[in-house]
């Protein structure tokens, strides 16, 4: 019986905490208007979690007729989280709250195709980040990696067709490093948890997240749930066959959408004055050469015929198009839209919003970022008796 009690109570303070992060500023009396709880219960819950530092009482909110009530509001710097996006020619490495506010940031431009040198980038990545983290009751709740390739539902990373990783374990290599949760996840996966959760998909129940980077692949939210499929690998997209007989991808298929309409097509346009690193000097480029501009209208083309495709099999409220390329919108966008329009059923496109994720560098570690902050939280209130 005290066993059920206690497994009821830590669902109760689950559901309080949860709440207030909701709904906060908030007051003792709404909450227990709002859960269905007493009065008494929700008092003595929200007690234990201003002690535990979960959440902290704030200033006098407005009065329904008695005494001005006092507002809680949940403490987003109880602890912090790490957020790794690692791209086949960078490295974004972040440091947010626990409300997946980003408080701290490292970019660099890296050429991650050695395994070893990654990993040690990476933790000298973490490492600074730490050493920049405030001091908080929880400190350090979880570190998150985003990977362009296949990451199966337990974190294991089993191909990245863009990268010549071998034995990636790097779920392994840093439990090892650090006395927090690590989790490892597909990055267009955590790129449209990102969007759903503080994006531009906050709204939608029905959206795919597209991360048009170096390769390209797709984050599948149906219904409101993150869709991963029978082994976890949902969102191949990147080399789905636009081409027959095109050309061969380092997949071993030929034709894939990414040979056509990635930031590795548009960088391997321009090989014969060595191929650019980078897409920014480019886009500038476009700006007086013709050659250039037209090179990425046809990147845009073959992006606008792949998003047909993906329109037609999932009919979603809302695409999101996001990673690197979304720098290159201007130039981009009108051959996108034609060639959707052109192709795509009427009462289909009707229906399907295509949008460019601004801010397009944090999806992923946003995502990270909340999926670390949920496994913290959910692991905190679980009764393991």
């Amino acid at each position: 019986m005290a066993n059920y009690q206690q497994a009821v109570k830590l669902a109760n303070k689950a559901i309080v905490l949860d709440a207030i992060r909701t709904h906060e500023p908030i007051s003792r009396a709404t909450l227990a208007q709002t859960l269905g709880l007493t009065k008494a219960t929700v008092s003595s819950l929200v007690e234990e979690l201003i002690t535990e530092e979960y959440c902290y009482q704030t200033g006098l909110g407005k009065s329904s007729g008695g005494r001005r009530p006092l507002m809680l509001q949940f403490n987003e710097r109880a602890g912090f989280a790490i957020s790794c996006d690692i791209g086949v020619n960078y490295i974004f490495t972040t440091m947010s709250d626990l409300r997946g506010m980003v408080i701290f940031e490292i970019h660099r431009f890296f050429d991650t195709n050695d395994f070893t040198r990654t990993v040690m980038e990476v933790k000298s990545m973490i490492d600074t980040c730490i050493n920049n983290m405030s001091p908080s009751p929880f400190g350090l709740i979880g570190i998150g990696f985003g990977v362009p390739g296949l990451v199966t539902k337990d974190g294991i990373i089993l191909s990245t067709p863009n990268l010549d990783w071998h034995q990636s374990n790097l779920k392994e290599i840093f439990s090892d490093h650090y006395d927090t949760s690590i989790i490892v996840e597909n990055e267009a996966n955590a790129g449209a948890y990102g969007e759903k959760t503080y994006g531009a998909a906050k709204n939608s129940e029905s959206f795919v997240y597209i991360s048009a980077g170096m390769g390209i692949g797709a984050g599948v939210v149906l219904d409101g749930k993150l869709i991963r499929g029978a082994s976890g690998f949902t969102g191949e997209v990147g080399h789905t066959t636009i081409v027959d007989g095109g050309l061969k991808c380092r997949c071993g298929n030929y034709g894939c959408w990414e040979m056509y309409a990635s930031e590795m097509a548009l960088l391997s346009s321009f090989k014969q004055n060595g191929t650019p690193r980078e897409i920014e000097p480019l886009i500038e480029r476009a700006e007086t050469d013709e050659k250039v501009r037209a090179t990425f209208e046809k990147i845009g083309y073959y992006l606008g015929i792949g998003l047909t495709n993906i329109i037609h099999t999932f009919n979603p409220e809302k695409v999101v198009v996001g990673n690197r390329l979304v720098q290159a919108k201007e130039l981009i966008e009108t051959e996108i839209q034609q060639a959707v329009t052109e192709r795509t059923l009427p009462a289909l496109i009707a229906e399907t919003e295509i949008v460019f994720n601004e801010n397009y560098q944090y999806a992923s570690v946003q995502g990270l970022a909340a999926f670390s902050i949920e496994h913290f939280l959910e692991k905190q209130f679980h009764y393991f008796g």
